[in-house]
């Protein structure tokens, strides 16, 4: 028996416990495996990321910046009072898993959000927060 057989022997025992029928448990544990075989780890990965990324308040704090329009880097960074430095940081990780566009305009950078689903994400998030 294979380690992921085995594995899955296990679990479906542990769910069988904890309902109490043997049968309902296998059939539970065989479908939630194939959901999880389905699902890709990159998507997954970088799903993780855009969460990460707005899980940061500063961050959160220059999308709902954004949310209002397009700004300039050096607006943003008066805006929250914070150091060069670190407004480019956190600009960069926005940028980096597409949360934000860059448009250059010279050597002025402007930002604005990269499209409609990051306010609904951000509504979304206002809501639950509201619960």
């Amino acid at each position: 028996m294979g380690e992921d057989s085995k594995q899955q022997v296990a679990a479906m025992k542990r769910l069988a416990r904890l309902t109490g029928d043997e049968c309902k448990a296998e059939k539970a544990i065989q479908k939630l495996r194939s959901l999880i075989e389905t699902m890709d780890e990159a998507s997954l990965r970088m799903e993780s990321e855009v969460f990460k990324a707005m899980a940061d308040p500063c961050r959160l704090t220059i999308l709902r910046l954004l949310k209002e329009g397009e700004f300039c880097a050096c607006e943003i960074t008066a805006a929250l009072d914070r150091p060069q430095s670190s407004t480019s940081h956190h600009i960069s990780v926005l940028r980096e898993v597409g949360l934000i566009k860059e448009r250059k305009v010279g050597k002025w950078s402007h930002y604005r959000l990269s499209d409609g689903a990051v306010v609904e994400i951000m509504n979304l998030a206002e809501l639950l927060a509201e619960s």
